[in-house]
């Protein structure tokens, strides 16, 4: 009989937390030491899968028999990645950039268990179109949500999603910052019991 391997949430993302509570499985989390500084002329879909993939590998070296999910979201700008903003003057600046945009937030997932041997990496774009915003639209949105860790400014869940014209997507857990679906999938081939 195959051993029951422990569930490692390899994130300290709140928002991360909330959507794989949905699946009813029991997780710890534990927060990856990686840096995330984009390498000079890096994808935004290059930079999100590298980071999905380091930081679970990175939570899997430090536990070893578990099952570990990493995940990374970029937001990207034709080809130019947009991070968390961290501040209220960076998140204005994204916000009126992406304003009558579309934006592709790629968010990667990967899935790791060094004791098994186990390993996979996935992706799930999400394509976005931002209506025209003005610059007063922008100030509320930001003083009602404080979106300041969260990839390009945008938290669809809340009042962000006043700001879009469209969402598409085949993940639509992934807009948010864990692609349900995909993760799914990679849980059972790591051979975890899911629904």
């Amino acid at each position: 009989m195959a051993p029951v391997r422990t569930l490692i949430l390899g994130s300290t993302s709140r928002y991360r937390r909330e959507l794989l509570e949905r699946l009813n499985l029991p997780f710890e989390t534990a927060a990856p030491q990686v840096d995330e500084t984009p390498r000079p002329g890096e994808a935004p879909v290059d930079l999100a899968r590298r980071l999905a993939l380091a930081k679970a590998q990175e939570v899997a070296r430090r536990h070893p028999e578990a099952v570990v999910i990493g995940s990374d979201q970029v937001a990207d700008l034709d080809g130019e990645p947009l991070g968390k903003p961290g501040d209220h003057a960076r998140a204005t600046a994204q916000l009126r950039r992406m304003s009558g945009r579309t934006v592709v937030f790629q968010t990667a997932v990967a899935v790791v268990c060094q004791a098994s041997g186990f390993a996979s990496e996935d992706l799930a774009p999400v394509r976005v179109e931002f209506r025209r915003l003005s610059d007063q639209e922008i100030e509320r949105y930001l003083r009602a949500e404080q979106p300041y860790d969260c990839a390009g400014s945008a938290k669809s869940e809340g009042l962000g999603i006043a700001l879009l014209e469209a969402i598409h997507s085949d993940d639509p857990t992934a807009l948010v910052g864990l692609p349900l679906i995909r993760t799914c999938r990679m849980l059972r081939a790591a051979g975890l019991q899911v629904a």
